[in-house]
């Protein structure tokens, strides 16, 4: 497809017409707002979803420079399941309804520079009055291609195979068909309901190193929820059912990456990198920068470098590229570069180069410095990374029996009560101040997202979950032990056994046989250090017939005035495994409360990826380090007021309850959002963790003063 002789990528997305006051009263401010978050976002063209829209929209598109495809308001979607109707398309009764239709759009709308693709309509099935239409606008205006999925995406009717939530491997199989020539643009993708839009980065990986795909349009812009005060004043994002209504179709219109105030979801990022028309890599020490546009030079953009160690500065600078014509590129050799010296000499664990690409001037949509694209790559070591290693007093450490428990503790710096009934740590005190309200134990359950809960043809993977006993699963200790060894460190260890919950608490004896009502198998090790240092080592062993697992890690309750988080992995925003390309590798901040993120249906959110430690500390600066230890990879962290039984039992955000404490997730596996659609359980395979693998980690946890480091805590190594 070209526009103007040129090739065009279609970084798009779908548009409903959509205020959350006035429902779908059109205000002008609210389509500029549109307009502009779409042009910082590197979002080029939008689809008019379902019908033409207000001729003010066309004005502003020409203006802000976005491609798009202009749709008649047919569809029939309903017919689809009644066997007693004909589709309107194959009657010919209607025959000059549907052209009436179409004809009314393309007359109306047709000197609008904007406008590159007509399209006949959405989900009415197909037929020879399609064929009619299609006829009619080919001939009144050849200078524009045709859109329709209808029929199966790849009609006569149709200039662009045009399918809608079709599969990567699938678009790759047509791409690769030597008989079919025409470009295939997906006219929806990505299902973006609440915490979604999982594996984008598969879709793009396709469309950027594939001839014949050209773009997609994201399933959709805007959640289509409405302000509503409730009888105690509280305000919140209403969907179906909340006005009383029925019949409705309760949440599922609540799938856009933005709110309806047009705040952006934490899935925007992913897509502003994705869509990036600037491209940045790193292979074999060689940097090169790649114009991915086809009509424009980089003559308005300046780049810049930031080098990081370990989370640390390294140093910074502009970097010099030329003024790139379309479709070309620019390479840097490492030993040349301007940070080279600083990569070669630093002796971090992993050092990472971050370039951005930043408007000169100001646009009609973004000022001068914003980002119109940026990477982070990872550098090779260079130098051998030599941890420091913790010099300890080996003076013993106090260990007393207390009722159903042991504390361990030093002098007066800090104790450990452990609960021998439960095999975990009941308590956490560092100068005397409480870390922990509830101990750690095993955890493989997360309240199910929109996607978790998607099943239309199918058992969605929340409905599996459950069957399986997966939200209500109790674990009990055996083989609980304690033991002082000659290093003056302390070992506990046990066996956990996960049962269904509804079940009645089985003997010691029945714990330890085989038996087919046991759900995971968990044995831990946990070292103590007089240093304060604990490590724990799992390993687990679920029950091979499970169905995926959400998440496989520990679950432990902070205390709630712990609520200032520092970590070391990917951010600042929500991340997770299969939507994290845009989330750079840093040291950042947050309070506990802002971690979390207000989906309109809550479930599963908040949660940060490859992270390599963890810090939550109060206003005194005391507090808990987690970190993963040896060979153990980064974790998947989350913490949150609101637990997961809490964002499970909620159906809209205003009504979560906060808890009395922070519950604190660090896995060492987490199960990808998915988001292909949100009616099947499409998490691609590698996101997907089995119930048939065993599973082992290791976490390094300590208590935190006003003059510890985090950073030195992780560049430490405790003695062999």
């Amino acid at each position: 497809m070209l526009v103007n002789g040129s090739p065009v990528v279609i970084r798009g997305v779908n548009r409903h017409e959509h205020h959350p006051r006035v429902g779908k009263t059109n205000l002008e401010a609210c389509m500029i707002k549109d307009l502009v978050l779409m042009r910082q976002n590197n979002i080029n063209a939008v689809r008019n979803s379902h019908y033409p829209q207000h001729p003010r929209w066309y004005e502003l598109c020409d203006i802000f420079g976005l491609y798009v495809i202009d749709e008649a308001n047919i569809e029939t979607h309903g017919f689809d399941e009644n066997s007693h109707f004909k589709h309107p398309t194959l009657e010919p009764i209607w025959a000059n309804s549907m052209l009436d239709r179409v004809v009314g759009m393309v007359e109306r709308d047709k000197n609008h520079a904007c406008i590159i693709i007509w399209s006949l309509g959405n989900e009415a099935s197909y037929g020879p009055n399609h064929s009619a239409m299609s006829g009619w606008v080919r001939g009144r205006d050849p200078t524009r291609l045709i859109h329709y999925e209808g029929g199966g995406s790849r009609t006569s009717s149709t200039d662009i195979v045009c399918p809608m939530y079709m599969r990567v491997w699938d678009i790759l199989k047509i791409a690769n068909d030597p008989s079919e020539n025409r470009p295939l643009i997906l006219c929806e993708y990505s299902h973006a309901m609440g915490n979604s839009n999982g594996n984008i980065d598969a879709y793009w990986k396709a469309i950027d190193n594939t001839m014949g795909l050209q773009g997609g349009f994201i399933w959709d812009w805007v959640d289509q929820g409405l302000l509503k005060e409730d009888a105690d004043g509280s305000k919140s994002w209403a969907y179906g059912g909340d006005f009383g209504d029925t019949p409705n179709d309760l949440n599922f219109c609540i799938n856009g990456i933005v709110w309806p105030d047009r705040t952006l979801h934490p899935a925007v990022n992913e897509v502003k990198y994705l869509y990036q028309p600037i491209k940045i890599s790193l292979v074999d020490n060689i940097l090169k920068i790649e114009n991915g546009q086809f009509s424009e030079t980089t003559e308005a953009l300046d780049f810049s470098w930031i080098l990081h160690g370990d989370g640390c500065v390294l140093g910074s600078g502009l970097l010099s590229v030329p003024n790139l014509a379309p479709q070309s590129s620019h390479l840097i050799n490492m030993e040349s570069s301007p940070w080279f010296t600083l990569w070669s000499t630093s002796a971090a664990k992993e050092t990472f180069l971050s370039v951005h690409v930043i408007l000169k001037d100001e646009t009609r949509w973004a000022k001068a410095g914003h980002v119109l694209a940026s990477a982070q790559l990872c550098l090779p070591q260079t130098k051998g990374f030599v941890p420091h290693v913790i010099a300890l007093s080996k003076s013993p450490l106090s260990s007393e029996q207390v009722g159903d428990g042991v504390i361990i503790s030093k002098n007066h710096d800090w104790q450990i009560k452990i609960n021998s009934q439960l095999g975990t740590i009941d308590s956490w005190k560092i100068n005397n101040v409480e870390l922990m309200s509830k101990g750690i134990f095993p955890c493989f359950w997360r309240a199910p997202t929109d996607n978790d809960n998607g099943g239309f043809y199918t058992k969605s993977y929340a409905t599996t979950w459950r069957e399986a006993f997966l939200d209500n699963v109790s674990f009990y200790s055996s083989q609980f032990s304690v033991k002082e060894l000659p290093d003056h460190t302390v070992e506990v260890s046990t066996t956990y056994y996960g049962l269904p919950g509804h079940l009645p608490k089985p003997d010691a004896a029945a714990l330890s046989e085989a038996s087919e009502s046991v759900l995971f198998r968990v044995h831990m090790r946990c070292r103590i250090y007089e240093s304060g240092d604990v490590i724990l080592d799992y390993e687990v062993n679920p029950k091979s017939d499970l169905p995926p697992l959400p998440r496989v890690g520990v679950v432990f309750n902070a205390e709630k005035s712990l609520n200032h988080v520092t970590w070391y992995g990917r951010g600042p925003f929500e991340c997770y495994p299969d939507r994290k390309a845009a989330a750079h590798v840093g040291v950042y901040e947050s309070g506990v409360e802002d971690l979390h993120m207000p989906y309109i249906v809550p479930g599963e959110c908040g949660g940060r990826a490859d992270v390599r430690w963890v810090a939550l500390k109060n206003a005194d600066e005391f507090g808990l380090f987690a970190s993963t230890h040896d060979e153990s990879s980064p974790m998947q962290v989350s913490a949150s007021y609101y637990g997961a039984a809490e964002l499970d039992r909620a159906s809209h955000q205003h009504k979560l309850v906060k808890g009395d404490d922070i519950e604190v997730h660090l896995d060492h596996r987490h199960m990808g959002v998915g988001g292909d659609d949100s009616w099947t359980p499409c998490v691609h395979e590698q996101y997907l963790l089995s119930p048939a693998a065993s599973y082992r980690f290791s976490l390094r946890l300590c208590p935190l003063s006003p003059s510890s480091s985090c950073h030195d805590i992780y560049s430490s190594q405790l003695p062999n």
